[in-house]
């Protein structure tokens, strides 16, 4: 059997890289790439992988709305997320999947192969120091909390704000979605209102906390 799969990651060079690596494994298949978290769906949609291995900070779409959205579209996707962060809230988010691995960067290659296989058999890897125990945690804190908000968007809404938090204008989301920029202001406040989020600063900060984009550098905020 070969395992088709779809590389994830905004860096050129580390996407070559993997891709190198993996094909010399006879059973693998690097069917696409993707440099964005838009570019990401796009690719799923088109080639429908077997595993896609991604890094959860990308551009455009958060790495775990990514995942979130395709689990949804595609459940029997086999999901490895590759990341230098270990028990943050966004790996522990994205993991909440049932369907996603993880595997730190940094870690031997053998453990990357060893978590896409069982990936394409729907069964979970979690490199160290990542236990069962650790997820269940976080989603037993997680449910515990009052009604998330963010549920309450719509899949544009969520598409639209992470592309305003990563900087693109109403404009240039418009051409990237094929809709009018007056829709995409539209989309914006009604997410805005049902977040309760008054202006750009508050919306960096949510993003941020609930780790859908990578990091505060560049966004002029403290």
């Amino acid at each position: 059997m070969t395992i088709r799969i779809v590389l994830a990651d905004d860096h050129t060079i580390l996407r070559q890289g993997l891709r190198a690596l993996l094909e010399v494994e006879k059973d693998f298949r690097v069917v696409g790439e993707a440099g964005t978290g838009l570019e990401t769906l796009e690719a799923l949609e088109k080639l429908r992988p077997d595993v896609l291995v991604l890094d959860l900070a990308m551009p455009e779409l958060g790495g775990v709305e990514v995942v979130r959205q395709a689990q949804q579209y595609y459940p029997r996707l086999g999901i490895v997320i590759l990341s230098m962060y270990i028990k943050e809230s966004r790996v522990l988010e994205a993991l909440k999947y049932r369907g996603c691995s993880y595997v730190k960067k940094g870690d031997e290659s053998s453990e990357l192969i060893k978590a896409i296989r069982m990936a394409a058999c729907g069964k979970r890897y979690l490199g160290a120091p990542l236990t069962e125990e650790d997820i269940e945690n976080y989603v037993r804190r997680t449910q515990n909390q009052e009604l998330d908000l963010y549920d309450t968007l719509t899949n544009r809404e969520r598409e639209i704000l992470l592309m305003v938090v990563e900087g693109f204008s109403s404009s240039e989301i418009a051409n990237r979605l094929t809709i009018s920029p007056r829709t995409v202001e539209t989309h914006r406040a009604r997410a805005m209102h049902k977040l309760g989020l008054q202006n750009q600063a508050e919306l960096i900060r949510f993003a941020l906390q609930r780790g859908l984009t990578q990091d505060s550098e560049g966004f002029g905020v403290g």
